[in-house]
């Protein structure tokens, strides 16, 4: 029998939420990402420029459309909002972002884990983005959070999903992307602005030394790597993304994504160079056709 804990996230009353965009949106998102930074590379040309031939939205873009907010701060969920933490992070793209567009999504709490008292618990939500003009779905979202004050409700340990195994051999390929000082500044503007990653002080109270770029901010970094390391920057080709967070990143660092190919099936993780300290691990990405390097 579900805990009551879990029954009143399980129907959490989530509103719909519906976003429109436009192909300024698209460009400012591949601007957090950092996309443009060398502007002589023709090859990120039409993620920022909308003039340029093939002129397409970052893939990743999905995640941050027609979101819940922070949805765990409502009191009536029995989350305590101050120890919560992004884990993980997925998507499944049925059909090309397009630049400008309109979409629909409710969110909802597919499973709850109770890994015990003082452990915390696992949240797991997903939403479909559909497209409002046509009724077809987009995206398929996922999320889990760690409620790191939430455990011993009664409720179910497991089994939790198995994480992503990296492969032991070295990685096929290795891609440094450079983020700007200013990236978190920049990428809050796509939706999320949490002052934790533009207020100095706020990040100090956190415990950080800086603002730290958004998780979700890393993930598109590591989705750069995956379109130009193995997909010749053909946004079409990108299909899933799955990873876990691992570390937060701070804005200026260099991250490289460290990727593994087996026919259309991309491992990889991330890492801060700067630091050498691992920010995203147990990445899966599918592409159409067999993955370039």
């Amino acid at each position: 029998m579900a805990s009551d804990f879990e029954s009143r996230l399980k129907a959490y009353p989530f509103a719909e939420v519906e976003q429109a965009w436009t192909d300024r949106d698209a460009i400012l998102y591949a601007l957090g990402l950092g996309f443009g930074h060398d502007p002589l590379d023709a090859a990120q040309l039409p993620f920022v420029f909308e003039e340029a031939p093939g002129f397409s939205a970052v893939p990743t873009m999905a995640v941050v459309l027609a979101g819940p907010g922070f949805w765990a701060r409502n009191p009536d969920t029995g989350i305590d909002w101050r120890k919560v933490l992004h884990g993980e992070q997925g998507m499944e793209i049925f059909r090309p972002l397009p630049t400008s567009g309109r979409v629909r999504a409710t969110s909802r709490v597919t499973r709850v884990l109770d890994k015990g008292a003082g452990k915390g618990a696992l949240i797991y939500v997903e939403r479909d983005l559909i497209d409002a003009a046509t009724d077809e779905r987009i995206a398929t979202l996922t999320s889990t959070t760690f409620a790191r004050g939430n455990g011993g409700f009664g409720g179910e340990p497991g089994p939790q999903p198995v994480p992503h195994p990296i492969p032991g051999r070295a990685p096929d390929l290795e891609i440094d992307l450079p983020t700007l000082p200013q990236a978190a500044l920049i990428y809050r503007l796509s939706g999320d602005r949490n002052p934790l990653h533009a207020d100095p002080a706020i990040a100090r109270q956190a415990g950080f030394a800086a603002p730290i770029l958004h998780g979700l901010c890393t993930l598109g970094v590591a989705g750069h790597a995956i379109l130009r390391g193995c997909c010749g920057y053909d946004a079409s080709r990108l299909r899933a993304l799955k990873l876990r967070f691992s570390s937060p990143v701070y804005p200026g660092e260099t991250i490289r994504t460290q990727i593994w190919v087996d026919g259309g099936t991309v491992s990889f993780r991330a890492r801060a160079v700067d630091r050498d300290v691992t920010v995203l691990d147990n990445g899966r990405a599918e592409i159409f056709g067999t993955a370039t390097t």
